[in-house]
């Protein structure tokens, strides 16, 4: 019955494992069905080159097991609450990338400094506040998506479909599994060139936003011409 979903969420989760983004069994990425019932994610601290296919989670939106004999994520809940709060999101990555991750710990955002950016984020790429303690000790997975959700209350989630955790990592979504794995590589890539201008330039500033429009819209407005039709 759920051999497409549970299939598409491998393959997902393989990408992710060739990315160079993860090590040992860090991240982890998950799908929902068309008609947003289910979810299917990877199982809980198995290696990447050990997964199978038939190891895929499947859970209904309440977070009981559909089918799978392995325990889900330990993130699930978060990947729940971000499927409830999001419903543009069809596809759903973490990870503990290097250079996102540092951004993260250091609480600081993505911020727009170039056309690479603009490409795929109409504006920065925010990171949450620090959790409270409260947070942390009782439902700390649901509150993590909760904490993210918090962080969209004035960004269009489907325009920026990236968030860094404070202390913690990286969230991307996207319109598949394989779409959030791609815009995870993304903003790792964004993060190491944000580094390294920052290195060589404390003072640059955000790019126009003329020309973060113009690169966003290109390829995600109404009016898009990149690519073929």
């Amino acid at each position: 019955m759920f051999e497409e979903l549970k299939l598409k969420a491998f393959e997902a989760n393989k990408r992710l494992a060739n990315s160079g983004l993860i090590m040992l069994t860090w991240g982890n990425v998950s799908n929902i069905s068309k008609d947003r019932k289910y979810i299917c994610i990877k199982p809980s601290g198995v290696d990447y080159s050990a997964l199978k296919p038939s190891d895929m989670v499947v859970v209904d939106l309440e977070a009981n097991v559909i089918e799978g004999l392995l325990k889900p994520s330990s993130d699930l809940q978060t990947h729940l609450w971000l499927y409830k709060s999001f419903p543009l999101v069809y596809g759903i990555c973490h990870t503990h990338s290097n250079y996102a991750t540092s951004f993260a710990q250091a609480g600081l955002t993505l911020k727009p400094l170039g056309t690479t950016h603009s490409d795929y984020f109409n504006g920065e790429i925010p990171c949450t506040r620090k959790m409270r303690r409260a947070e942390i000790e009782s439902e700390y997975e649901l509150n993590t998506g909760k904490l993210i959700v918090e962080s969209f209350q004035q960004k269009r989630y489907e325009e920026i479909p990236a968030i860094l955790v404070y202390s913690h990592g990286v969230f991307t979504w996207g319109k598949d599994a394989s779409n959030a794995v791609e815009n995870a590589m993304i903003v790792e890539e964004i993060a190491k060139m944000n580094y390294q201008t920052r290195c060589l330039n404390l003072k640059v500033k955000d790019i126009s936003k003329s020309l973060l429009n113009k690169h966003f819209y290109r390829k995600h407005g109404k009016d898009k011409y990149y690519g073929q039709d």
